[in-house]
């Protein structure tokens, strides 16, 4: 049994962990916090979320929250994630991070931390989008300078980083497969009298509207003809599924810097 805490718990993200992972059989809620003046502070987890009490109390602090606990899922921000990391490290607790919005010196600390305690860190953890990585790096090298390639991600209007961890991933698979340099050729936006369209580049679009929850796609674009691959979330519970899985699978591991593709054995 892998007991888990979760960082963030009065979230969205965090509520929907929480709840799945009271109902899982594999997993045990252990642990829940929140910033000191969140107004649940001190409640029952299950009294939050509108039910019987279940016997875990939100804390203000890691430190409460990992006391009985094997990993911490946290989808949290940038500042609260590496401070959560840098005590989990300290600790010698596992966790599995959903965060997205790093820089590439963040990523770095955080992989870092990997040589100490074992990590998954993924900029989506629904096993949908890893599965499609995997297919849009077959596609892209089958299809080559061929096909222009754009991508299109749209989310929630409180979503705070763009283009998403996602559409990024995206974008680092694809540039791989067809041996471009992501930093050169990516088009994050378009305006004007901007020219033709060069053969090399990599479209990146955001979207940011009402309540969308998460839906990308990639579009591949020849002469008489374009594929167009998409992946649509409807629920949370995708990516809060997604994590509870990947702390199960860290159960076994003493350290270590994975992502979802680890968890998932798409890796060759």
């Amino acid at each position: 049994m892998i007991k888990i805490a979760v960082a963030g718990v009065a979230g969205k993200m965090g509520r929907r962990i929480a709840d799945l992972c009271l109902a899982h059989e594999m997993v045990k809620l252990s642990g829940a916090f929140e910033t000191s003046v969140n107004p649940t502070i001190g409640l029952d987890v299950c009294v939050m979320t509108g039910s019987k009490t279940c016997g875990v109390t939100i804390s203000d602090n890691i430190s409460d929250a990992m006391k009985n606990s094997d990993v911490l899922i946290d989808f949290t921000s940038i500042e609260s994630t590496l401070q959560n990391a840098r005590y989990c490290a300290e600790n010698k607790k596992a966790i599995v991070i959903g965060t997205t919005g790093f820089s590439s010196d963040q990523i770095g600390i955080i992989r870092g931390l990997g040589e100490k305690i074992p990590i998954v860190m993924a900029p989506n953890m629904s096993v949908g989008v890893n599965l499609l990585l995997k297919v849009l790096a077959q596609v892209a090298s089958v299809l080559g300078d061929e096909y222009d390639i754009e991508i299109i991600e749209a989310h929630h209007r409180l979503k705070k980083d763009a283009p998403s961890g996602t559409a990024l991933k995206m974008a680092e698979v694809i540039a791989k497969s067809v041996n471009r340099d992501l930093d050169e050729v990516g088009v994050y936006s378009r305006k004007g009298i901007i020219g033709e369209r060069t053969k090399k580049e990599i479209g990146i679009q955001t979207i940011r509207a009402g309540d969308i929850v998460g839906e990308h796609t990639v579009l591949f674009g020849g002469i008489g003809e374009r594929i167009e691959i998409s992946h649509k979330v409807s629920s949370r519970d995708t990516f809060a599924k997604g994590a509870i899985r990947a702390a199960i699978w860290l159960g076994d591991k003493t350290k270590g810097f994975y992502d979802m593709q680890d968890v998932l054995g798409l890796k060759t």
